[in-house]
């Protein structure tokens, strides 16, 4: 059941993000924001989709396998939507823009994670240097 877009949840505290099972409470914040703010199914479907994938990639290349969600209710143009920000302290990345193209892996995957989450969401801003960490901000808006 849907809950009603005029019902506001709050901002979530960040939500560390640590091991396996972090995902699931990733996954649990990213639809409640998504219902609250009125995403539709597929909407919401696809930010949870962008969201964890985000997250399986702190676990994967983050040092000590440690970060955050912060997931927050947005609204701009008369539109409303919800804003994730996964940030880690891990080694950082060398070449965002290399990151943010199909088929590029560092770590032998299919590099499809950065930039198939980019498809999903409607904009997607990630900041990272080698050594200082990675921010990634994913939002998704109400169609």
């Amino acid at each position: 059941m849907r809950a009603d877009p005029g019902t506001a949840v709050p901002d979530t505290d960040d939500i560390v993000i640590s091991d396996q099972t972090d995902l699931i409470r990733v996954r649990q914040a990213l639809r409640a924001q998504a219902r609250s703010a009125g995403l539709g199914l597929v909407d919401e479907t696809k930010l949870i989709t962008a969201g964890s994938e985000l997250a399986r990639n702190i676990l994967k290349y983050a040092t000590g396998a440690r970060g955050r969600l912060r997931a927050e209710q947005v609204a701009a143009g008369g539109r409303r939507g919800v804003r994730a920000t996964f940030t880690d302290e891990g080694p950082g990345i060398e070449d965002v823009g290399a990151a943010l193209t199909d088929g590029f892996s560092t770590g032998g995957s299919l590099g499809l994670g950065l930039p198939g989450a980019r498809r999903l969401v409607d904009e997607l801003t990630l900041t990272s240097a080698p050594g200082s960490g990675t921010t990634v901000v994913i939002e998704k808006w109400q169609r």
